[in-house]
């Protein structure tokens, strides 16, 4: 079973995305915040990390980078999962080393099959 880590600051959109992993047989971890982030990351061991793009202190686009740039982390594929749909936003989300991005709102199936190409990859 894969584990993912979902990091959103609105704790609605967490329940949800969380809710749609499980039901996929996904094992889920969520955090309201990117804050210590990585401290977590080293206990926690997923094999794929869902983050939103705004949010309060560390943005996506900027824990992302972090991540990326951390030997511990950089081989961990990132999907960014945001309301930014915006094409120079999904092109800066790249540039930060994102492997996958989904657009608030989106559907469960469209998460279910980011989520599965990402663990592919």
């Amino acid at each position: 079973m894969s584990k993912v880590v979902v990091v959103d600051d609105v704790y609605a959109e967490l329940q949800l995305i969380e809710g749609y992993l499980k039901s996929a047989n996904y094992q889920v971890v969520t955090y309201l915040s990117s804050d210590k982030l990585e401290e977590k990351l080293v206990n926690d061991r997923p094999d794929l990390i869902i983050l939103d793009v705004v949010m309060p202190g560390r943005n996506g686009f900027q824990t992302c980078r972090d991540l990326k740039n951390d030997e511990r982390f950089k081989n961990i594929p990132v999907m960014l999962c945001t309301s930014k749909g915006q094409e120079s936003d999904k092109f800066w989300g790249q540039q930060q080393g994102a492997n996958s991005y989904v657009v608030k709102p989106f559907k469960s199936e469209e998460l279910l099959a980011a989520v599965k190409k990402a663990l592919v990859n």
